[in-house]
């Protein structure tokens, strides 16, 4: 505990970086916000669903309880991550804000409709159900988040693997329950390896901070 208050006393003394955590959680407060709203138009332009060949050929499972319980767990891990290590808040806050607008464009240019027997989020209220359970499909976000927290901890290799379990994980539950299309999960990790990139071209001096934090 110390060392964590240490920590944040060398970070918020530090004029760069209160800087960078603040505009990073602005960013990634827009990012939200905008993905939110390309969900609720992708959901109100939803046209007809079309084949797909992993969703034709097996048969939908509930996972709608381990899809929402899933989702809450993985943001309080990240959240509880995030305030041990100050340092690593404007680099994750800022490339998770890129690819939420980068998903928000890509899901305003998609109108597909889900798949028929998809399950259906309802036990969990509607907010719920809207902000996780639309129709924005292409790309998937439960899988491709998990895998660029991966990419962002890579050097660290518990997380690096427990975020590339959690995006497996939001992969197979989102096909097992017709959820998502199956070029909607392969897309995310393609993507998302994009995004990843970007990141750190756009965001150099918060990838510094991530790596090395603030020295005493």
């Amino acid at each position: 505990m110390k060392s964590i208050l240490a920590s944040y006393r060398r970070c918020f003394a530090d004029r760069r970086f209160v800087v960078a955590f603040f505009l990073s959680f602005l960013f990634f407060c827009a990012g939200i916000v905008v993905s939110t709203l390309a969900g609720f138009y992708a959901t109100v332009r939803a046209s007809n669903y079309v084949e797909d060949i992993v969703l034709s050929n097996i048969p939908s499972v509930r996972v709608d309880d381990l899809f929402v319980v899933g989702t809450f767990v993985i943001i309080v891990f990240v959240l509880c991550l995030l305030l041990t290590r100050p340092h690593w808040v404007p680099y994750t806050l800022s490339s998770l804000a890129l690819f939420y607008i980068v998903r928000a464009v890509f899901i305003s240019l998609t109108h597909l409709g889900p798949f028929p027997d998809r399950v259906e989020v309802v036990d969990w209220g509607t907010i719920v159900a809207k902000f996780i359970g639309g129709n924005d499909l292409f790309f998937s976000g439960h899988t491709g988040a998990p895998f660029l927290l991966a990419l962002i901890f890579w050097q660290t290799k518990p997380l690096r693997y427990v975020f590339l379990a959690w995006s497996a994980f939001f992969a197979t539950i989102v096909l097992l329950g017709h959820l998502h299309y199956s070029i909607d999960v392969l897309a995310a990790f393609f993507i998302t390896y994009g995004v990843f990139h970007t990141a750190e071209l756009f965001f150099k001096k918060y990838r510094t901070i991530f790596h090395e934090g603030i020295q005493p």
